[in-house]
């Protein structure tokens, strides 16, 4: 039985699809960071790229939809705009913390696409560690014990009945 289907028996009023919706930290990431301008501006943050016109310029996206992303990205404290030149006021954009934290995402779709969409197996650009030179993989790691986690028969997908969109008291997930 998977694990939709165990969480659906937990209150039979919900299919499966919306109770991936009701509690899913994954689909709140998608709603705040999934689509591609956003990812590819946290990309290119990560590449050193802080201010608009640069964003505009490496990306190519239309300035109106660029100053709406920045500002999510910025509302949701993943960036923070920073003032560079007082007259006229001209801003840059760091990541935070909360951003930085995206680097395993962003180094983990990169290794995705070179192993799955790269023609003839060659990437625009390689990424290295500048300790030694090797190549930074997003693997997923065991907190507990530290082993490397390498199949989804190796992760548990558990209900937390305390979270936002569970019923403490019988277990129904509903939405938020």
């Amino acid at each position: 039985m998977g694990f939709f289907d165990r969480v659906s028996k937990l209150s039979p009023m919900v299919k499966p699809n919306e109770t991936a919706t009701a509690v899913s930290s994954v689909t709140r990431t998608l709603e705040l960071i999934g689509d591609s301008w956003t990812l590819l501006i946290i990309r290119d943050a990560f590449l050193g790229v802080t201010r608009f016109d640069e964003f505009q310029r490496h990306l190519g996206v239309a300035r109106n939809v660029l100053s709406a992303r920045i500002k999510r990205l910025v509302d949701a404290e993943i960036m923070q705009r920073s003032i560079y030149v007082q007259r006229p006021a001209r801003y840059e954009y760091l990541l935070t913390q909360r951003g930085k934290d995206l680097l395993p995402v962003i180094v983990t779709l990169r290794q995705w696409g070179d192993k799955w969409l790269c023609q003839d197996n060659q990437p625009l650009f390689t990424v290295s560690h500048s300790g030694c030179g090797g190549t930074p993989t997003g693997a997923i790691r065991c907190e507990k014990c530290d082993a490397t986690v390498t199949s989804v028969d190796q992760i548990a997908w558990v209900v937390n009945r305390g979270a936002p969109g569970t019923n403490t008291a019988d277990g129904a997930i509903r939405h938020l």
